[in-house]
């Protein structure tokens, strides 16, 4: 994408001096479903903490569920939306290990598609549109780079969903201040990195680096907020 620009706003810019930002947490994407145990069962075996269900026992009903490590949960019910069922698409899931990720669903026994990446600066073509255009070319990025590889899967009722592998976040994204792993996993898959790293790293010294805690603890740092990682 050597053609493509970028523009980044910092987290605290405001349109008029002085004013005092609103935080506004994203946290909840209504599904349009047509059967609502049908599709309860669904991101039930999902392995998705179910947080509620609630039903007046007539002509209301909700659902809600997240899932692991996510800050934002899906709703379903009854009498919530106006929305088709199986409308919702582009629906994306961010994830450290796009393999992983896809297997465990698999093991679920969800029908998930293979892994895929696009065309390089191709984004016209016959397949189905996702966040990089049209062109689903087999297996995960070949450089392997973060937000490059995807796989995809459907609820019954057909809402789309996609897996996007995500290990370095662009500058800008993130409070820089701030790290934090959503779980377990998400910190041992950024060790793990960051032990292969470290080892080229030692490579380069010629012996072991006593000071491997703080070159870990940076990498990791710089690695989520997009700043430079170290040598």
């Amino acid at each position: 994408m050597a053609d493509a620009t970028y523009e980044v706003q910092g987290n605290g810019v405001t349109n008029q001096a002085g004013a005092a930002r609103v935080d506004m947490k994203f946290e909840i994407v209504v599904l349009p479903v047509s059967d609502i145990d049908r599709a309860k069962d669904f991101y039930t075996r999902l392995g998705w903490r179910l947080d509620a269900d609630f039903d007046n026992g007539k002509d209301f009903r909700v659902i809600q569920f997240t899932p692991p490590g996510s800050g934002c949960s899906i709703l379903f019910g009854r009498n919530i939306t106006s929305a088709a069922p199986g409308s919702a698409q582009g629906l994306y899931l961010i994830v450290s290990d796009i393999e992983a990720a896809r297997a465990d669903l698999v093991r679920r026994g969800i029908a998930v598609g293979e892994v895929f990446h696009g065309g390089d600066n191709v984004y016209s073509g016959p397949d189905e549109p996702y966040l990089f255009g049209r062109i689903r070319v087999k297996g995960p990025d070949p450089e392997h780079r973060s937000y490059r590889s995807f796989a995809s899967f459907r609820d019954p009722d057909g809402n789309g969903w996609l897996f996007q592998e995500l290990t370095a976040r662009l500058p800008g994204r993130i409070d820089g201040t701030a790290t934090t792993f959503a779980t377990a996993n998400d910190l041992a898959s950024a060790f793990r990195r960051a032990e292969a790293a470290h080892g080229e790293h030692e490579k380069q010294l010629g012996h072991r680096d006593e000071n491997w805690p703080e070159w870990y603890a940076a990498y990791m740092v710089n690695e989520q907020s997009g700043a430079p990682l170290p040598q």
